[in-house]
């Protein structure tokens, strides 16, 4: 096949055979069951579990299996999970007065969003992001995509009941490119383009059926031309009616390649609301779609951290990967030279040394502002 191709190239039956694999349990030992094509897994199995072993069953779901897995109970303290809804219920309520609604593949002001929910629930609530974020299974499920160092995001997504169905797509990064766009890379960039971003979601309600959890097709990850494919009429009346869906329990999570084709699912209750933090999770090496203020986050973060004395070292780590920046560059190595290695100090780095040594805020404020300086161009 030639580097570049159209959107002519694409072929509903060799779409239809990449979708007809089955997932054997044999296949994920570490899986509780496989249901509808997709392996379950218990948070408990998953912590208790050899973490490279786990790690590379993770990885091999995520490329060469469905695509797409849920964590059973990977909140067991469902209260940890009802503190940070009332933290985003706060936020949509200060957003209310603005008038915006907007939403990715669907009708603005369908569902309730809050764009940019990482930094926004730092600020509102910093003792609530710690708590919330103290969970080391986000970070090992992203680490065995994306590898150290990757970058966090999130945007809360609320279905109200009666809220429509998205229609089938991918996600970040071609898949937020228009058809001509994506024609300009070459398809081994199409294929890079899902080992930069994990998706992910905290299940903030318990989602039967009814509610519309979402839509996902199995396997779909692996067709090579799928940035090409998801908007023609005949891959979505094939997701239509190939797609499946599982129920959530509040405290679960569920993660799944950008490729894989997907969509929120129509809420077809009276009185009930979907509610998910959705964690768009970018890789090191690529860019995030949204931009966060790293710095400003740390340091409404860094004294409830302090003050959390209860956290062992991997929930403390947990928070800080999804606080602070975890790569060295880009950089000005003119000031900010490497330390030790081959790259300099990172945010991450400072707020752990930080915290090791009981630095006191304002100290601690003053060496991000110090960072910061060193990075500037």
């Amino acid at each position: 096949m030639s580097a570049f191709v159209t959107e002519e190239a694409v072929r509903l039956a060799d779409f239809s055979r990449v979708c007809a694999q089955k997932a054997h349990a044999e296949d994920y030992p570490l899986a509780a069951e496989v249901v509808s094509n997709v392996p379950i897994y218990q948070a408990q199995t998953l912590r208790n579990s050899d973490r490279l072993a786990v790690m590379n069953e993770l990885h091999r779901l995520f490329r060469d299996g469905p695509g797409v897995m849920v964590v059973r109970r990977a909140y067991e303290d469902l209260e940890v999970v009802d503190r940070h809804s009332q933290v985003f219920d706060a936020i949509f309520a200060h957003e209310a007065a603005q008038g915006v609604a907007a939403d990715h593949f669907a009708k603005a002001g369908s569902n309730g969003r809050i764009w940019n929910a990482l930094q926004k629930a730092a600020l509102q609530s910093p003792e609530s992001f710690v708590e919330y974020y103290a969970n080391p299974l986000l970070g090992l499920i992203a680490e065995a995509w994306l590898g150290p160092s990757y970058q966090v995001t999130a945007q809360v997504n609320v279905v109200h009941p009666g809220g429509q169905a998205q229609q089938p797509h991918r996600d970040y990064h071609l898949g937020f490119q228009t058809v001509e766009v994506v024609e300009r890379f070459p398809l081994p960039l199409h294929l890079l383009s899902q080992y930069l971003t994990l998706q992910g979601a905290v299940a903030h309600s318990d989602m039967p059926l009814e509610t519309g959890p979402t839509q996902l097709l199995p396997f779909s990850q692996q067709y090579a031309l799928g940035y090409l494919a998801w908007r023609r009429a005949e891959f979505i009346d094939y997701f239509q009616h190939h797609a499946v869906q599982l129920p959530l329990n509040k405290g679960d999570l569920l993660f799944f390649n950008p490729a894989l084709f997907h969509a929120a699912g129509t809420n077809r209750t009276a009185d009930c609301q979907r509610m998910a933090n959705l964690l768009q999770i970018s890789s090191a090496f690529g860019k995030p779609m949204e931009a966060l203020d790293r710095d400003r986050m740390m340091l409404a973060v860094y004294p409830a951290l302090l003050a959390n004395t209860g956290l062992d070292a991997q929930a403390v780590a947990a928070v800080v990967a999804c606080t602070a920046d975890g790569y060295a560059f880009p950089t000005n190595l003119d000031t900010d030279p490497p330390l030790h290695g081959l790259a300099p100090q990172t945010g991450q780095a400072l707020m752990l040394q930080a915290l090791d040594e009981r630095w006191t805020p304002a100290d601690f404020a003053a060496a991000v502002v110090q960072l910061r300086a060193k990075r500037q161009a």
